[in-house]
C-alpha cells in the first residue's frame, strides 16, 4: 500500500486551463479516506495552490503538505507552516539572473512568499492569470533580495532554442546548479540537489514513510527528480518521452484524468 501520493499540478493533475476534474477530485478523496496522504508537487508556490486545497478538502489541514518551488520548500497546509527549505544560496540566484538578462526572456524571482517578474511578457501574464499566480513587476537591483529567502529563479519564452541558449549559460557558469524544463515554456533553476523528489523524501523521512511506499505522478522534465526517486514512478498519457521512460506506468489518459487512473490502478 503506498502511504503518500505525490503530484505535479500544471498539465498532470490540472488541465491547460488550470481546473480539475471530477475524476480526480475523487479519485483524491476516496485515497485520502483511506489515510494515504496527497502531496501536491509543484514549481508554483504554495500560496498560489490555496484553491485547489479546497476543493481537495485538504485545505488548512493539520497533517497534510504541499511541496513547492519544485522542492525548494515543504509546507504543513494548517498555517503554511514550512517543514523544509531549500533556498538558493543569494550569490548564486544572483548570478543565475545576471545571466538570463543577457536573453530574450522574461525572469521570475521566487521568494518564500511573492514572485517578482523582470521583463514581463504578455504571453507569460495570461498564462500566469489561468493558474490564479499574482506577482510584481521587479524593478531596481537584484540585491534588493539580498534578505530574502530565494526559492528559485525562472525564465520564460515559448522558444526551445531560446530557452536551451539560457540553459546552456547557466550550467557552463556554475560548477553544480539544478536545471530543468516545465509546462513547455518554462525553465527552472534551483540550488543544486534541490529537486521535487529529494523533498517529497525529506517529508517522507519525517512521517516514517520509506521512498518504496510513495507513488509519484508527472508530465515534465522537472518531475523526473521525484520519478527517479520513489517507489512507483507514474507519467500521465501526455507526458514527454523522458518521463514515459522511467516510469513503471503510464496512466491510459492525460491530465484529464490521468491521476484518478494512477490511484484506481494502484490505491483503490
Amino acid at each position: 500500500m503506498y502511504k503518500i501520493i505525490t503530484s505535479d499540478l500544471d498539465e498532470t493533475l490540472l488541465r491547460m486551463d488550470g481546473s480539475i476534474s471530477q475524476a480526480n477530485i475523487d479519485a483524491i478523496a476516496a485515497a485520502s479516506a483511506r489515510g494515504v496522504k496527497f502531496v501536491p508537487n509543484t514549481g508554483r508556490s504554495f500560496l498560489t495552490v490555496q484553491e485547489l486545497l479546497k476543493k481537495l478538502h485538504l485545505y488548512q489541514q493539520p497533517g497534510e503538505y504541499v511541496v513547492s518551488y519544485n522542492g525548494g520548500v515543504v509546507v504543513e497546509n494548517q498555517d503554511n507552516r514550512v517543514i523544509v527549505s531549500n533556498q538558493m544560496p543569494f550569490a548564486e540566484a544572483k548570478r543565475v539572473f545576471e545571466i538570463m538578462t543577457q536573453f530574450d526572456v522574461d525572469i521570475h524571482v521566487y521568494t518564500l512568499d511573492h514572485l517578482y517578474i523582470y521583463r514581463p511578457r504578455v504571453d507569460d501574464m495570461a498564462y500566469l492569470k489561468t493558474r490564479g499566480v499574482t506577482f510584481d513587476e521587479m524593478t531596481g537591483s537584484f540585491d534588493q533580495f539580498a534578505d530574502d529567502r530565494i526559492m528559485k529563479v525562472i525564465v520564460m519564452n515559448p522558444d526551445l532554442t531560446v530557452r536551451r541558449a539560457v540553459y546552456d549559460a547557466i550550467t557552463a557558469a556554475f560548477d553544480q546548479i539544478n536545471c530543468t524544463y516545465s509546462s513547455g515554456i518554462y525553465m527552472e533553476v534551483n540550488h543544486a540537489g534541490v529537486d521535487k523528489g529529494t523533498a517529497i523524501l525529506d517529508l517522507g523521512r519525517q512521517l516514517g514513510v520509506g521512498a518504496d511506499e510513495i507513488m509519484a505522478i508527472g508530465d515534465n522534465a522537472n518531475d523526473l527528480g521525484m520519478l527517479t526517486k520513489v517507489g512507483m514512478p507514474v507519467a500521465v498519457a501526455n507526458g514527454i518521452p523522458e518521463v514515459k521512460q522511467v516510469a513503471k506506468f503510464v496512466t491510459p489518459h492525460d491530465f484529464e484524468s490521468g491521476v484518478a487512473d494512477a490511484i484506481h490502478e494502484f490505491v483503490l
